[in-house]
């Protein structure tokens, strides 16, 4: 699979993008980005282009046709003899323009379905066989954005886009169409059509941004992979502390991969003016699990939390549930529990949208309890403090909030790691029953694929990275910082970063190139 931090997209893709992209004029500027997003799908998937291109003429005809039924609503109330009348045209074309969407939503969802999941639970060779047919590099999200589109046409909340072109460029834009973000049309589709020349220090800036991303990757995520893939692929071999350090490792390793590639599309996008939705805010400060899921992925949070949180949220079914919920149960444990028929909703669709696994489903499953649960807990908790004249705001808890979440969120990804559901719970078991520190002195850990000048690399490369997003956290940005500087001073800082990244990134023979990790949901 083809990398952002390949030769071929930093020595060739990107550069001849961006002179290009600056030689045409400014209404040619967009069909270059899409011709270039094209090259590069194409590249990586071949003829499975056709499966994003057919999600764009969908939802242009989807959005087209919502657009044509709100005119002939609003003609036809106009011509509505009295209010029954016009009761009626409404009830009408509510039904019609349900339906429009209702298309919109199942081709993209039964796309996704059909192609990631049907495989699975069909057997090769059989009537049904589609394993020839391979998975489209980036389908769950170009089509959760799809999704979004249509269904902020139908609410009202961006305008149906005429050009087809526009909508494709969209959904195949090639800095996030492996990854995402995953972005809305009303937070980049004016940009990405704009056609807004580059400018230098939208150059420097996202060039900046770029190398950073490569650092991560190279020097933290692609180092403590060999590591991660020994323990995790023959886990029964190794001690509950073996495979508590490479769960943490994963951990690292899946967030310095996947911010890394968000940290090429977020410069990308700067360098052709257009501003991508930032996917993390420093997810290791967070204090509870809730709060993580606010800044880890974040674009997919999102997603979930406005077209499936607040949808079944305020369903009559769900409403009815609450109201009765808060009569027996007080007005706020009673919302509380009915927001778990919801929530769980949520977390159903996010263990099914990484993958058709179980341990995908157990992945969801652990943080829906957790979740929900610690909603209660935080009640629970807020009372017994309160009684008992305990702060809940001092440094100390805090740092226990944090230490504790974080022990949270590696066990979760030691699930989502995992090659099965019984895999994950057999690491957990002796997680728990087996943790010893026997293997990090008798030199088992130095034998897994890293020795200590890559555990030392790594932890230094893991302070730096903290003390960065520390600072961000505090509202300063180290990065933005150094390209107000002069030109030459601009030219340093990308020089500096890239052969930060080249050095001590892809260095020894325990160094090995990593395909973009995410790419596979």
């Amino acid at each position: 699979m083809e990398s952002y931090f390949s030769v071929a997209m930093l020595g060739v893709i990107l550069p001849l993008t961006v002179l290009l992209y600056q030689l045409v004029p400014p209404r040619v500027r967009p069909y270059v980005l899409l011709a270039a997003s094209c090259v590069f799908y194409a590249s990586v998937s071949g003829v499975l282009i056709a499966f994003v291109l057919l999600s764009a003429v969908s939802i242009w005809l989807v959005g087209l046709a919502l657009s044509s039924l709100d005119r002939q609503q609003a003609a036809a109330r106009a011509a509505a003899a009295d209010s029954d009348a016009r009761r009626a045209v409404k009830r009408r074309y509510r039904r019609y323009r349900r339906g429009a969407v209702t298309v919109g939503v199942a081709v993209n969802i039964g796309l996704l379905a059909v192609l990631r999941y049907l495989p699975h639970f069909v057997p090769a060779g059989g009537v049904l066989d589609i394993s020839g047919i391979g998975v489209p590099m980036g389908i769950s999200f170009y089509s959760l954005q799809a999704v979004s589109y249509v269904v902020d046409v139908y609410r009202g909340g961006v305008q149906a886009e005429r050009n087809p072109l526009r909508l494709a460029l969209f959904l195949s834009f090639f800095p996030q169409v492996m990854e995402g973000p995953i972005s809305r049309y009303g937070q980049v589709g004016t940009s990405l059509s704009a056609g807004r020349p580059i400018t230098v220090d939208g150059l420097w800036s996202g060039s900046v941004r770029i190398m950073w991303g490569l650092v991560k990757k190279m020097v933290v995520a692609d180092r403590v992979n060999v590591l991660v893939k020994t323990v995790f692929s023959d886990h029964a071999a190794y001690d509950g502390g073996v495979i508590a350090l490479a769960a943490t490792l994963y951990t690292l390793q899946l967030y310095c991969d996947f911010s890394g590639t968000m940290d090429f599309a977020v410069g990308a996008g700067r360098i052709f003016g257009v501003t991508m939705p930032e996917n993390f805010r420093q997810p290791f400060a967070s204090r509870t699990a809730a709060e993580f899921w606010q800044r880890w992925h974040i674009s997919l949070g999102a997603w979930f939390r406005d077209y499936v949180f607040y949808p079944v949220s305020l369903s009559a079914p769900v409403k009815r549930v609450t109201g009765a919920a808060r009569r027996v149960l007080g007005n706020r444990v009673g919302p509380l529990a009915a927001s778990g028929i919801a929530l769980g909703c949520v977390w159903l669709g996010n263990g099914i949208w990484h993958g058709a696994g179980s341990q995908y489903l157990l992945f969801g499953l652990y943080y829906f309890v957790l979740i929900w649960l610690g909603g209660f807990a935080g009640l629970a908790g807020d009372a017994i403090c309160g009684r008992m004249g305990v702060s809940r705001s001092g440094a100390a808890w805090r740092a226990w909030q944090r230490v504790r979440t974080l022990a949270v969120v590696v066990v979760g990804e030691l699930i989502f790691r995992a090659s099965s559901a019984g895999d994950a719970l057999a690491m957990l078991g002796r997680l728990v029953g087996g943790f010893t520190f026997a293997s990090a002195v008798d030199g088992t850990v130095l034998g897994l694929g890293m020795d200590a000048a890559d555990f030392a690399l790594v932890a230094v490369a893991i302070l730096v990275l903290a003390a960065v997003g520390r600072a961000r956290e505090s509202g300063v940005h180290p990065l933005a910082r150094l390209c107000p500087a002069p030109y030459a001073g601009r030219a340093a800082v990308v020089m500096t970063l890239f052969l930060v990244a080249i050095v001590f990134g892809a260095y020894g023979e325990n160094y090995q190139p990593v395909d973009p990790m995410y790419a596979q949901f």
